[in-house]
């Protein structure tokens, strides 16, 4: 088994290190190999919240603010030694490599006001062309903003990353599980040199120790160089799976295929356009230059089928620590569930039931906790579909991401269209919705004090309409509020007396 990434040897000197994308699936992981390195470490983060459950939150400083904002910066990076930029802006739809293109040359003034040390940066693998996907040359453009900054920087650049949770990885999962014969578009048969997610974070946290003189890009990929039509048998073949059909054809579009792909997958249209669009081209490593710097463990790098192995044994033991899904869905609320009722000029418009529930506050709290992906959501089935496909045709997320974990919740992780906002153990779970409204909304799940010991099971419905089509939405839908609210309050009340009376309770 390869050696995790804080094994590499790198000269610590109690550097403070900043890492932006502290919640993403690179970011979270990143952090606590840096911690285990030696380093100090500080994160930006525009939601701090998010950071709760994590388990090196005690362990970091946390910088609140935005890596638009030059003040937020300033005062992040204030100390700093190395700066690790993780920001993307992958699935935000039409515009992004503006905002990418903003942001990374904010990003490097700010690192040359504050006299870093070093940038390090995790970009996209790509061949020596100007004919790239819009996502590969704009994660190009971001490379040289941040190389002409003025602070030495590693560029890290990697191809398909093999780990539970990433995009990639379980775009290719559920394509090859779901589908024994597929038709797939002609350059399945590019070759793509994947690496796994270990060596990706070995990479990262040496690039910090590299020589204050060295600033370039360093191509990094696994030992293996496949097609994806490779990728995919050889997946299925580790897995367990019978040998896939695939066919070739030369009319699937990287759009078409991007739209194939978020039927069959999780993964949303949005997300799998750019990474889609990258498979266009073959993107193998140039050299291997980065050895120079940060050696090969002493077992070498993770081959593909290792990869896929522990991967799919992190699925199986449901220990994947973070995920693509982690990241907010462009257009989705970023703001909490307001205080004041007249917040932002509107009304908060409520479906507000409570009833006595015969069971004890734990068994309650338990199915509270489990609810969404494969347990659903308790309420009118074919309701919830349909509303979940129209947000998929929508470009929302749909009832497809599931769930990180099947019973535990912490604020940041996707459940389905909704978002974790907050949880209080045995009290309270908010969600706030990320599906496409005209407006805001937020799900409260409660459990408080009844009469006798037993729990009275409080469930909320929060809307705040934008304008008149919010108002217009909320009024169309009231006439089913029974159905779809009542139906869930009732069926989690009788799933938690269930749960108790199998525990005894």
């Amino acid at each position: 088994m390869a050696s995790s990434a804080s094994d590499t040897e790198a000269p610590v000197d109690d550097d403070l290190v900043l890492v932006t994308g502290a919640t993403g699936y690179i970011g979270g992981r990143l952090v606590p190999e840096l911690l285990d390195a030696g380093y100090r470490v500080r994160v930006l983060a525009r939601h701090p919240e998010r950071l709760a459950g994590r388990d090196w939150a005690d362990d970091v400083e946390v910088a609140a603010g935005d890596a638009g904002s030059p003040d937020d910066l300033d005062r992040a990076l204030d100390g700093v030694d190395v700066a690790y930029y993780l920001i993307h802006a992958l699935g935000a739809g039409a515009g992004f490599a503006d905002r990418d293109r903003d942001t990374a040359r904010g990003f490097a003034a700010a690192a040359a006001r504050a006299g870093l040390r070093r940038v390090v940066y995790l970009g996209g693998l790509y061949p020596d062309t100007d004919d790239l996907s819009p996502h590969l040359r704009s994660r190009r453009e971001v490379e040289e903003i941040l190389l002409d900054g003025g602070v030495p920087t590693v560029v890290l650049r990697a191809a398909v990353i093999l780990g539970s949770g990433s995009a990639s990885f379980e775009m290719m999962r559920y394509l090859t599980e779901r589908l024994p014969v597929m038709v797939a578009p002609r350059w399945i048969d590019n070759r793509i040199q994947p690496i796994a997610v270990r060596d990706v974070l070995r990479y990262l946290v040496g690039g910090a120790s590299v020589p204050d003189e060295v600033s370039r890009g360093f191509d990094v990929g696994g030992p293996d160089v496949l097609t994806y039509r490779e990728m995919m048998q050889r997946y299925a073949a580790v897995a367990g799976l019978r040998r896939r059909v695939i066919r070739a054809v030369p009319v699937l579009t990287p759009g078409l295929a991007s739209l194939w792909v978020g039927l069959v997958t999780p993964v949303p249209p949005a997300i799998a356009r750019p990474l889609v669009g990258s498979l266009v081209h073959e993107v193998v490593a140039r050299d291997r230059d980065v050895a120079a710097y940060v050696p090969d463990p002493p077992e070498g790098l993770v081959g593909f089928d290792d990869a896929v192995a522990l991967a799919l044994a992190r699925i199986r033991d449901l220990d994947v620590r973070t995920s693509w899904s982690s990241a907010s869905t462009r257009g989705a609320p970023s703001d909490p569930l307001p205080d004041d009722p007249d917040w932002a000029g509107g009304s908060l418009l409520a479906d507000d039931r409570s009833r006595e529930v015969d069971t004890t506050p734990e068994s309650l709290w338990s199915v509270i906790e489990g609810i969404g992906g494969a347990h659903g959501w308790y309420s009118w089935r074919l309701g919830w579909v349909a509303r979940g496909v129209l947000d998929r045709l929508f470009g929302g997320p749909g009832l497809r991401r599931g769930r990180r974990h099947p019973q535990r919740l912490q604020p940041g992780d996707a459940l389905d269209w909704w978002r974790v906002e907050k949880v209080v153990p045995g009290r309270l779970l908010r969600l706030r919705a990320e599906m496409r409204l005209p407006g805001l909304a937020w799900l409260e799940l409660s459990v408080e004090d009844g009469p006798g010991g037993r729990p009275v099971f409080r469930q909320r419905a929060i809307f705040l309409p934008r304008g008149l089509p919010g108002q217009l939405y909320w009024w169309a839908i009231r006439p089913f509020h029974g159905v779809v609210f009542g139906g869930m309050q009732r069926n989690i009340a009788r799933a938690a007396q269930e749960h108790g009376a199998a525990e005894g309770g």
